[in-house]
């Protein structure tokens, strides 16, 4: 194991990523390919095998393995593809492991694109007390669980659902950092125009809200069907959103009531704007604010929203979210979920959109990229192949 002399505190960009899979820190059954560089991440990628489970689990002070052993109900086989079905967990073995030096802790989270069709996946480590979170100097295997909620889905060994970051030290800025961070260069936008320093909201992070104006027929979203097709996740823009999706209306006074239970896919209000030097994580909207769940995907790449030309105007968020227990009014301008901002180590040599084929940016709809990009369009006559 390589100590990795990191120079300053921070998440590491791709080039230390790289780092520290030439070194050892990161090893993989098979050859990391390039596309798993994130700018400020590493895509995870599926093993060979997901066992079906009883329950979802934490291991605690035993192995995965050891756990395992408890809660399994048979396995599939994902080297040829496999079906998962909704609203079961699965455990997959990824095929990236790890051996972090103390200086190193991991964060992990699902990909846009998993968030975006309500797939719930947490990393788990062995010996570990809470999901996504990997301690400093951990050595061993990692797994990932799996649920899907709205879809029965599709996945094969190789593909990527969620993304890990590398951390060294303290990363997270406060809210009076985030404040002059935003007063030094915008973070928020509205109209065009970087939001007022007097108009922020920061607790625990940047609070973004919802557009419920929507666009000119008045759709301000999107609520998944119920008994839906297969969705592949190996393959990209190959699936009519009509057969998965309905789409959401506005009531009059820019508002619309959300029913309990149901996954639905919205648009920020204000567009955000990730500097270069700088990643950020959606934060989980806090349960005592309302019977709501908001962004199931939480990472944010340096560059996000980012052009080096001006004017600056961000790129707006899509918001995964599902009310709970009771049926629950979401209002425009509404405040839902939180930004929390971090430091990178340094800039990352590729930033988001820049050649990466970022999916997601300067975006104004909110599906994911396993779908047509308009809703309405008829099929494409692109051919389409998988991606990770």
């Amino acid at each position: 194991m390589s100590e990795l002399a990191v120079p300053s505190e921070g998440i590491l960009p791709t080039q230390w990523l790289r780092k520290a899979v030439s070194q050892g820190l990161i090893t993989s059954d098979r050859t990391v390919p390039d596309s798993s560089f994130q700018p400020a991440s590493l895509d995870l990628r599926l093993g060979e095998r997901a066992y079906r489970l009883r329950c979802s689990f934490l291991p605690g002070p035993k192995t995965v393995a050891e756990r395992l052993k408890e809660y399994e109900m048979g396995h599939v086989d994902l080297r040829d593809g496999a079906i998962l079905e909704r609203n079961r967990p699965y455990l997959i073995p990824l095929l990236e492991r790890l051996d972090l030096p103390e200086s190193l802790r991991a964060k992990a989270n699902p990909r846009s694109s998993t968030g975006r069709v309500d797939v719930f996946t947490r990393v788990i480590s062995d010996r570990g007390f809470t999901f996504d979170d990997v301690a400093p100097g951990y050595r061993g295997p990692l797994y990932l669980e799996v649920v899907s909620r709205s879809f029965t889905i599709r996945v094969e060994t190789g593909i990527s659902l969620n993304q890990l970051r590398l951390i060294h030290g303290t990363a997270r800025f406060t809210d009076a950092e985030i404040a002059e961070l935003h007063g030094q260069t915008p973070l928020l936008f509205k109209g065009g125009r970087p939001i007022p320093e007097s108009e922020l909201v920061v607790s625990g992070g940047l609070f973004l809200s919802l557009d419920m104006r929507g666009d000119p027929e008045g759709t301000v979203g999107y609520q998944a069907r119920k008994n839906s097709r297969l969705l592949d996740l190996s393959v990209e823009y190959s699936h009519d959103p009509a057969d998965y999706w309905e789409p959401v209306g506005k009531e009059e006074g820019d508002r619309a009531v959300l029913e309990p239970e149901e996954f639905y896919l919205l648009l920020s209000q204000e567009s955000v704007r990730i500097p270069p030097n700088y990643a950020a994580e959606m934060t989980a909207y806090d349960p005592t604010s309302g019977e709501l769940r908001t962004h199931y995907a939480g990472f944010f790449d340096p560059g996000f929203g980012h052009s080096e030309e001006e004017p600056q105007v961000g790129s707006r968020a899509a918001l995964e979210v599902r009310a709970h227990d009771v049926p629950f009014m979401v209002e425009d301008g509404q405040k839902v979920c939180k930004l929390a901002f971090e430091r990178m180590v340094e800039a990352p040599d590729t930033l988001y959109g820049s050649g990466l084929g970022s999916a997601y940016q300067g975006q104004t709809v909110t599906l994911s990229r396993h779908f047509w990009r308009r809703f309405n369009d008829p099929a494409p006559k692109l051919p389409l192949g998988p991606f990770a």
